[in-house]
């Protein structure tokens, strides 16, 4: 019983956050979901920088 649960406790191999093959690009879903975060939050800064007048 020791044994199943080692194994299933063990580190997993990190993963690639992009990988290039035949020509496309694949991302993990981690790296998607903090890449559109970001651009969530940098057009609410535009949107705001936009009403303020500054931009």
């Amino acid at each position: 019983m020791k044994d199943a649960f080692q194994q299933n406790n063990q580190r997993k191999t990190p993963k690639r956050r992009l990988v290039y093959e035949n020509g496309r690009v694949y991302f993990t879903k981690e790296t998607e979901r903090a890449f559109y975060f970001v651009l969530t939050l940098v057009m609410l800064v535009a949107g705001i920088l936009y009403k303020t007048g500054i931009l």
